[in-house]
């Protein structure tokens, strides 16, 4: 079980996914959106109730055109469906909106709901006309096929240039009542915070108002999502979107307090959760990446010294060399930004085999190369930063910069464009 979900109280990791919760129904399908039939490429999710709704969107100036829709669909605070395709992210198109609300009218027409109630969400390529018909044609096979069993079928379908699905799903006790949660997820590359190329969709059975979901939400996004980084490249398409269907019955949190900060807690352990798997699984990665930093100025110094550190290049690469070159790390807290004594930090490396201080006072001192290098050909790596300043603390999630990057990064284009036109 995650660390994270541990925290709370009474809870097990329980199967299911994005269809644990009570009310929710999934399913996911090759459409023909990609040509590989090998991939399924839509995706499904029903409640059987209106849902309260809150969504997190990238910064982005750039918007992927579902990112408009699914804001205008849940401006009231409700949702009951969630339509995404791969394969293309209809973003930059003049009939974007237009053809993402077409989405949402299909996609409810089959379920049997309102498609203002729809939750939209697309990608993939940037720039290419999306073609509606495998979706007009899937539809009606789609929406036969949900179930409580669907969610992995689901989770496969949102899927790009991910190695592998995310879901998790876990039931804990909240003030007597056991509530439910479940996410599924992608991302692997263009993925930087203030969100990334990620599409991530949690569902949960507590019963909340769409308020304080929103609220929860946006204490949760900062320290997780927006602690990520795969790349530096922030995307056009992301979202976070959650739906509380309320059937698991229990008094409903309709303000701060006790309760509330227990579901905000929960809502950021499984957001952890997934947001590590996000980073282990950046393209060409080989490591998961964390920088730990505490003892900084205030918690925002902590988060900026987290995120500088994450995302540097150089930094990544010497974690892809098992190299124990902390002036890399120091270079970047030192141009972050960030309200920090260096004088005062101390940097080590950790891992499963181990740890080891490499940088104290903001100087280097004498330390085991060797010992190093084994602790870094670990498969998770955390960089431990000790401020000295405060209390802030934080965390960010990476991975290691690899050759496979690049070559990755440089077929995706062509190769979707292929399998768009039929050629594969």
């Amino acid at each position: 079980m995650s660390k994270f979900l541990l925290r709370l109280s009474k809870s097990r990791i329980i199967p299911g996914g994005i269809t644990a919760p009570l009310g929710f129904k999934a399913a996911g399908i090759h459409s023909g959106m990609r040509r590989n039939k090998s991939k399924r490429d839509l995706a499904m999710v029903r409640c059987d109730v209106r849902c309260a709704a809150a969504g997190a969107y990238t910064q982005n100036l750039v918007k992927g055109a579902s990112i408009a829709v699914t804001r205008e669909n849940i401006a009231d605070g409700y949702a009951q469906g969630i339509i995404c395709n791969s394969g293309n992210a209809n973003t930059c198109n003049a009939d974007g909106e237009e053809k993402a609300r077409e989405m949402c009218r299909i996609a409810a027409e089959a379920m049997g709901i309102a498609s203002d109630d729809m939750i939209v969400a697309s990608t993939g390529v940037i720039g290419q006309p999306l073609n509606l018909d495998p979706i007009r044609n899937s539809a009606g096979e789609l929406a036969a096929r949900l179930s409580r069993e669907g969610g992995r079928e689901a989770a496969d379908a949102i899927l790009t240039t991910d190695r592998y699905r995310k879901e998790i799903s876990f039931e804990y006790d909240l003030c007597g009542t056991t509530v439910r949660f479940g996410a599924m997820a992608k991302g692997s590359g263009m993925v930087h915070p203030n969100m990334a190329t990620i599409l991530c969709f949690i569902t949960t059975d507590t019963a909340i108002t769409p308020e304080m979901l929103r609220k929860s939400l946006a204490k949760v996004v900062p320290q997780t999502f927006n602690m990520v980084s795969v790349d530096g490249d922030t995307s056009t398409n992301d979202t976070a979107a959650v739906m509380a269907s309320g059937l698991a019955g229990n008094p409903i949190i309709d303000s701060e307090g006790y309760a509330f900060d227990c579901f905000t807690h929960a809502l950021k352990a499984i957001c952890i959760t997934i947001c590590r798997e996000l980073a282990r699984d950046g393209e060409g990665s080989t490591r998961l990446l964390t920088c730990t930093v505490h003892g900084a100025a205030d918690k925002e110094n902590a988060r900026i010294i987290a995120k500088s550190v994450i995302c540097s290049s150089l930094v990544k690469a010497a974690i892809f060399g098992s190299d124990a070159n902390w002036g890399r790390v120091l270079c970047a807290i030192g141009y972050s930004g960030a309200k920090c004594d260096i004088s005062q930090v101390e940097v080590a490396f950790v891992s499963e085999r181990g740890r080891i201080i490499v940088c104290q006072n903001g100087a280097g001192i004498d330390f085991d190369e060797a010992r190093a290098k084994e602790i870094l050909l670990a498969d998770e790596i955390i960089i431990d930063i000790s401020c000295g300043s405060g209390d802030g603390k934080a965390e960010a999630y990476g991975c290691d910069l690899t050759y496979d990057y690049v070559r990755i990064s440089g077929d995706y284009r062509a190769e979707q464009l292929a399998q768009i036109a039929g050629r594969r």
